[in-house]
């Protein structure tokens, strides 16, 4: 019986370590599934908020954000109405749960960053822990079919002279 029970708790400790190893990296780092399209400077993003579109954008679940008929939806890409270009326009990383939610906080807050198109983006960067973003062909996890010129981007810096990586609601992990 003490055999038995001695078994039964190592067991039950093994699952609990593992359950717990697994929620600390689902929580974590998530570069991978960042498009090649995001800000760089994240290891980990719930949420892009885009002020050129007023949509968000959820990494873990790839599918879009936007307001439509009066109510919130999701969808794989962002009707064509919003003519928007995801390499070219400005990404702030939001990790708060359902942040169009306060939709008026967001727009107020960053107004100011609609039409920059100066924030270096994954698929540009050559930090080696983008290593499976930036393949050559732009074509790594995550990326999306927009027709886009593959050429540099403008690099803008913050007050520290590093290059602009965009802004986080929240603390960087």
């Amino acid at each position: 019986m003490k055999k038995f029970f001695l078994t039964a708790v190592l067991l039950v400790s093994c699952l609990m370590f593992k359950a717990d190893a697994q929620l600390r990296i689902s929580l974590g780092l998530n570069i991978g599934s960042q498009p090649d399209w995001g800000p760089v400077g994240y290891d980990h993003a719930e949420y892009y908020y885009m002020p050129d579109a007023d949509a968000y954008y959820d990494v873990p679940n790839h599918q879009y954000v936007y307001f439509q008929n009066n109510a919130w939806v999701r969808g794989g890409a962002l009707p064509g109405r919003y003519n928007f270009d995801p390499y070219n326009s400005y990404k702030v990383v939001v990790n708060e749960r359902n942040p169009w939610e306060r939709a008026t906080v967001y727009r107020r807050k960053y107004a100011n960053y609609k039409g920059r198109r100066n924030q270096v983006v994954i698929r540009d960067s050559k930090d080696t822990k983008y290593r499976n973003h930036w393949k050559g062909d732009g074509r790594g996890p995550g990326n999306s079919d927009y027709g886009h010129d593959k050429g540099a981007h403008g690099r803008g810096h913050d007050k520290h002279g590093n290059d602009d990586r965009g802004h986080d609601d929240h603390d960087r992990h």
